[in-house]
C-alpha cells in the first residue's frame, strides 16, 4: 500500500491521474476548491482507494508550502506525488498588464519549483529515516507536468510558454540532481488538451484528452520514464521546431 498525492486536483488531469493510482493505496487530493472534490473523492473509493483525504492548497501562497507538505505527511509517508496545477493565463492581458504576466508565471512556474523543492526535501528526509522504503530501487516518485508550449516559445502565447519552458528546464536541473538517488521524477509534455482549461479554443494538431493524457503520464511514471510527449509524435515536432526559421516562427499561432 501506498500514498498517493495529487496536487491541482479539480484539475481533469489531476483527477483522471488520480483514478489510475487509486487502487490499494491511500490518496489526498489538494485543491484550492476542497468543496469541489467529491466527485473524485468517490470514484477513487469506487476505484479501490483505501482511504481518500482532502487538503486545502493555495498554489500561490509560497510561505504555506513546507508546513502544507508536512499535513500532507500527517496521515502517512507519502511515495507518490503527482503535481497537475497551472493556468493559461490570458495573453491579451498579460500583454497589458505586468501584474498578470507575473501571475501566470508564479503559478505555472515559481510556485511549482517551490512545491516540488520542498516534496523532495521531505521524501529526501523520509528516505533517511526509514519512513519511505525502497523497492526495486526507488523509494519515492514525482510526477510534473511541462509543455509543448515550453519546447520554444511562440509569441501567441510567449508568457505561459516562458513560465513552461522555466519550468522545464527546472525539472531537467533536479532530475540531474536526483540521479542516482531513490528519488525518480518523470517529466510529462504534453500539447494541446481539449478540456475546461481550453474551452473556447480551437484544437490544435495532435491533442489529446485529460484521459489520455493521464494513461500516457501513469504508464511512464510506472516504467520508470524520465520523460513522456503526449502524443509520442509531438517529440519529433518539438525536435523540429528548433529548425524553424525565427521570421517564420513568429507568425506562428497558438
Amino acid at each position: 500500500m501506498g500514498h498517493v498525492l495529487i496536487l491541482g486536483a479539480t484539475s481533469e488531469i489531476g483527477g483522471e491521474v488520480a483514478a489510475r493510482l487509486a487502487n490499494h493505496n491511500i490518496v489526498t487530493l489538494a485543491a484550492r476548491r476542497t468543496d469541489a472534490l467529491d466527485g473524485i473523492a468517490s470514484r477513487l473509493i469506487d476505484g479501490g482507494a483505501v482511504a481518500v483525504h482532502r487538503l486545502f492548497f493555495e498554489a500561490d501562497d509560497l510561505a504555506a508550502h513546507r508546513s502544507f507538505v508536512e499535513k500532507a505527511w500527517a496521515n502517512g509517508p507519502i511515495d507518490t506525488v503527482v503535481v497537475a496545477f497551472g493556468i493559461l493565463g490570458n495573453q491579451d492581458e498579460c500583454e497589458a498588464s505586468g501584474t498578470a504576466a507575473a501571475a501566470t508565471i508564479h503559478t505555472d512556474f515559481t510556485a511549482q519549483a517551490s512545491i516540488i523543492t520542498e516534496i523532495v526535501a521531505r521524501m529526501e528526509a523520509g528516505i533517511a529515516s526509514g519512513d519511505l522504503k525502497p523497492r526495486d530501487g526507488i523509494a519515492a516518485r514525482i510526477m510534473a507536468f511541462s509543455s509543448i508550449a515550453g519546447a520554444r516559445v511562440r509569441r501567441a502565447n510567449y508568457v505561459y510558454g516562458s513560465a513552461k519552458a522555466g519550468l522545464d528546464g527546472f525539472l531537467q536541473g533536479l532530475q540531474d540532481k536526483l540521479h542516482g538517488s531513490q528519488i525518480q521524477l518523470t517529466i510529462v509534455r504534453p500539447g494541446f488538451v481539449i478540456g475546461r482549461m481550453t474551452e473556447g479554443m480551437k484544437p490544435a494538431p495532435m491533442s489529446s484528452r485529460p484521459d489520455e493524457v493521464a494513461e500516457a503520464a501513469v504508464t511512464a511514471l510506472d516504467g520508470r520514464k524520465a520523460h513522456v510527449w503526449i502524443p509520442r509524435k509531438l517529440a519529433l515536432l518539438a525536435w523540429a521546431t528548433s529548425f524553424t526559421p525565427r521570421w517564420i516562427w513568429r507568425r506562428m499561432p497558438r
